[in-house]
C-alpha cells in the first residue's frame, strides 16, 4: 500500500521510525518475533514494531507498523497491520530518512 494511503496517524508514525523517536510508547521499537510467520522469514531481531495510534482507544490498540533492517531508522522495509498481526500489507513510497 502506498505510504499516502496510510491513516495519518500511520504516517505520522513511520515519520518518527526514519527520524529515531522519540516514540510515545514503551513498547515502540521492540523486536517483532513474527511468531505468525505472515512477514518474510528474518534472523531473529530483524523486525521491529512500533505503535500506530487508534483514536478512541484507551491502550495501544490494534495498529502497528513493523519494520525490517539493520538500522531501525533506515528500514530496508516497513509494513502496516490494522489488526494486531492477523495481516499485513507493505508500505511503499516511504520518505527517505
Amino acid at each position: 500500500m502506498a505510504l499516502s494511503e496510510l491513516p495519518a496517524e500511520a504516517r505520522k508514525t513511520e515519520q518518527l521510525i526514519r527520524s529515531g523517536g522519540p516514540f510515545p510508547y514503551a513498547k515502540d521499537g521492540t523486536v517483532f518475533g513474527n511468531r505468525e510467520r505472515l512477514l518474510p522469514r528474518q534472523q531473529r531481531g530483524y523486525y521491529r514494531e512500533y505503535t500506530v495510534p487508534t483514536p478512541g482507544a484507551h491502550n495501544r490498540g490494534a495498529r502497528r507498523i513493523v519494520c525490517g533492517g539493520a538500522q531501525p531508522a533506515a528500514p530496508e522495509a516497513c509494513y502496516y497491520t490494522a489488526d494486531h498481526y492477523a495481516s499485513f500489507r507493505r508500505i511503499v513510497g516511504a520518505a527517505a530518512p
